[in-house]
């Protein structure tokens, strides 16, 4: 046994002694200071506790007892005040030459030269401080540190349970951690919400730090890890790890800290001085979050935050508290926050309570990002740190229009905020009322609106907006949130439930489209590194053509699912005929297939394909006669027309829908499909993607001769509104123009196009 671990052990022997005693909580910590100064030969112990939000001086060894509740330092303040508001540990062979020492002539320390503190840490915030001084200057020892640091996790608890600290209403935190605060994050994906900080996985409060038997606890961690190491094996079969890429780095830096024994050697250190399993691990886990405050190198910072990430789940795992805040329900109306969340774990939450989501780390392309912005949940990302700011139930503003969430809101805020909110519901009223009305220009052309689904759970929106049908249903997102390829059963019950729900109005099924920013762990191509450019590399159909199995079992579903109705089915990322050819033959053989079992088959089959690779408009001579509709993609086609990145944030504002170039492209397209039409074989044209649902982008996509647009459920009442207040043949005559001469900012000639017609714009 090490000497920091006797030494702890000694002194939390004769701790549990004091606490067991019927004595005041005031004299109880008179006692505790002795017996810690005693233990480790130190001329003065002292303890400081979270007062009124100050650090007050309560009891003592070595100073002056008149000192004893007069001396206070505010968080931030002197040597004490450093270790609370940082949370961290001193160890000074020479307090004064600190640059945040505040001398206090009333405790008459001046004689002593040596200092060391720790934080009395409780849910992960400093309810006081725990420090020893020297006359003779020296640094203190490692052993004695660690002793220091284990004593102060068993006061944290008791001076809690004698409620010598500010309640947990104000439980260690700063002004800038019980007052408003404003963070900064990543949109990705914009809108408001409102609600109560709920932690997707729940702090474990540690109750009981003091072991009664040392070898039960042990054999309690030995167990845990045993469960904890097992789910580490099973993530590789899971949809958020995998081989490949960043999902491959993640479950290995998992498992080298899983199997760790150095990890585990100092749990068991922590227990052998006379702490509880979860109190052990808690200690090792409040040393590395103290060192994580130290290290400057992100890379290495990402490693100790996985460290912290798997200590949780240990610590969940011997305190029995399985399962996510899902398992619980939300009582309210709730802003989720977790470091990462995968798109399964997202559904499992009541979308009705669900408002919105906090992610410390999150990306544009990560798989939640994509199922949320389908089910209309407002994200912020890299919001590093957060959880230090916020508390469980505490008030969030989630902007996700100006990527900012506001922790605690002022009552101003909060009006200004519902204000927006009010507004909002106004305009959702009023689109409301739209539902069953057809969108017509003014000289009376139809223009068809359809929405964007990839879910069971989307279809009710169809009533909700009086949407035509839908003109993209995403397949892939039951391959996104399932853990392993869905079955063919599966699928066809998916494509039947979306069918009987569109209630005859047409649905457009995209076949899967993986890879690029939906890779899919479970399905890898090959065992070389990562794609430098996923984008443009192996995805969609792509993967689809050499993996036909995959598109076999997809069409037979399809096939089967729409059995005695119209099937329309679409290709994405077509970049040459002769793939649109190979889609097409592996539907066909299915149905050859299913002919001969005497299914019962679709009345109709119709074929599309999206528009995404901008080679494919070069061949829409070739094209068009093979298709009944032809799809525009546009968010992945801008990012091919201007090679840039549409995830990167440097890149994400840069190119502009309402650029010429853009326009220019896509009314050439839209000329030649509408000359195929006049040439006898007419085919459907449709804008699928952000762009039509934005007001400003869709009037320019009708003065193109765009006459059909899928877009978000929510787009579809703003972009009906627009549609009544628009007369075709000036706007179509305003774009000519525009095009052929482009103005300096055709955005802004669009928008003052409209305002001269009193056409405005959310």
């Amino acid at each position: 046994m090490s000497g920091g671990v006797a030494a702890a052990r000694t002194i939390l022997t004769r701790l549990h002694e004091v606490m067991a005693s019927r004595s005041t909580a005031q004299a109880k910590l008179n006692t505790v200071v002795e017996v810690i100064a005693e233990c480790l030969n130190s001329e003065v112990c002292s303890i400081y506790l979270l007062r009124e939000g100050a650090l007050e001086l309560y009891a003592t060894r070595g100073l002056a007892q008149e000192a004893v509740h007069v001396t206070r330092m505010a968080l931030g303040e002197g040597l004490v005040g450093t270790i609370g508001g940082q949370v961290e540990t001193l160890n000074l062979a020479e307090a004064a030459t600190h640059p945040d020492f505040s001398y206090r002539p009333e405790t008459g320390e001046d004689k002593f030269h040596s200092f060391a503190g720790v934080p009395i840490v409780r849910r992960e915030r400093a309810v006081g401080v725990l420090c020893v001084q020297h006359v003779e200057p020296r640094r203190y020892e490692e052993v004695e540190i660690e002793a220091l640091q284990t004593v102060a996790m068993v006061l944290a608890e008791m001076i809690t349970n004698a409620g010598l600290v500010d309640d947990d209403g104000a439980l260690g935190l700063t002004a800038a951690q019980t007052g408003p605060v404003q963070v900064k994050g990543l949109t990705l994906v914009k809108g408001l919400a409102s609600g109560y900080a709920v932690y997707h996985q729940p702090r474990i409060t540690i109750e009981h730090t003091m072991a009664e038997d040392v070898e039960a606890e042990r054999q309690r961690v030995y167990l845990a890890f045993d469960r904890m190491r097992e789910q580490i094996d099973r993530m590789a079969s899971q949809a958020e790890f995998g081989i490949g890429g960043e999902h491959e780095e993640v479950l290995q830096t998992y498992k080298m800290f899983a199997y760790d024994e150095g990890w585990a050697r100092r749990i068991n250190e922590s227990i052998d001085s006379g702490l509880t399993a979860e109190a052990a691990i808690e200690r090792v886990q409040q040393r590395t979050r103290m060192r994580m405050r130290q290290i400057d190198d992100p890379l290495l910072a990402d490693r100790m935050h996985d460290l912290e990430d798997l200590s949780n789940r240990l610590l969940r795992t011997v305190s029995g508290q399985l399962g996510t805040a899902a398992a619980k329900g939300l009582r309210s109306d709730a802003i989720l926050i977790a470091r990462n969340l995968g798109p399964a774990e997202l559904l499992e939450y009541d979308k009705r309570r669900l408002k919105g989501v906090i992610l410390e780390e999150g990306s544009l392309t990560a798989h939640v990002v994509i199922v949320a912005r389908a089910i209309g949940i407002p994200v912020l990302g890299r919001m590093r740190s957060f959880r230090t700011l916020v508390r469980e139930g505490d008030h969030l503003l989630l902007d996700g229009d100006q990527g900012t969430a506001i922790v605690r809101p002022a009552a101003g805020t909060i009006e200004a905020f519902e204000a927006r909110f009010a507004k909002n519901r106004e305009r959702q009223a009023a689109y409301a009322a739209l539902r069953d009305v057809e969108p017509r220009t003014r000289d009376g052309t139809r223009i068809t609106v359809m929405m964007n689904a990839g879910l069971r759970e989307d279809m009710t929106n169809l009533s909700l907006t009086g949407a035509d049908g839908v003109g993209l249903f995403r397949t892939e997102f039951q391959f996104l949130v399932a853990a392993t390829l869905p079955s063919r059963e599966r699928q066809t019950r998916l494509y039947k439930e979306v069918m009987d729900a569109a209630a005859g109005r047409p649905v457009v099924f995209r076949t899967v489209d993986i890879g690029g920013d939906k890779v899919l762990p479970y399905l890898r191509h090959d065992d070389g590194p990562g794609e430098e450019n996923p984008a443009m590399g192996w995805r969609a159909l792509r993967v689809a053509l050499e993996r036909d199995g995959l598109l076999k079992v997809q069409a037979r579903a399809l096939l089967e699912a729409c059995a005695g109705r119209t099937l329309n089915v679409m290709f994405p990322m077509v970049a040459e005929p002769w793939e649109f050819d190979a889609a097409k033959a592996v539907f066909e053989g299915q149905l050859a297939f299913l002919k001969t079992r005497k299914k019962k088959l679709p009345e109709a089959i119709r074929y599309g394909a999206m528009l995404e690779v901008p080679a494919l408009a070069e061949m829409l001579d070739v094209m068009l006669p093979k298709l009944e509709f032809l799809s525009i993609g546009t968010n992945d086609l801008t990012q091919f027309l201007f090679a840039a990145d549409r995830s990167n944030p440097k890149l994400a504002e840069r190119y502009d829908w309402l650029s010429p170039a853009i326009l220019r492209f896509l009314g050439r397209v839209s000329g030649q499909v509408a000359a195929s039409g006049e040439n006898g074989h007419k085919v459907d044209l449709a804008v699928c993607g952000e762009m039509g649902g934005r007001q400003v982008e869709a009037l320019a996509l009708l003065g193109l001769g765009i006459r059909r647009l899928s877009i978000t459920p929510a787009s579809v009442g703003p972009i009906k509104e627009l549609i009544s207040k628009i007369d075709l043949k000036e706007i179509e005559a305003a774009m000519a123009g525009w095009l052929a001469a482009p103005p300096v900012d055709l955005r802004g000639a669009l928008i003052s196009w409209a305002q001269e017609r009193n056409i405005t714009f959310d």
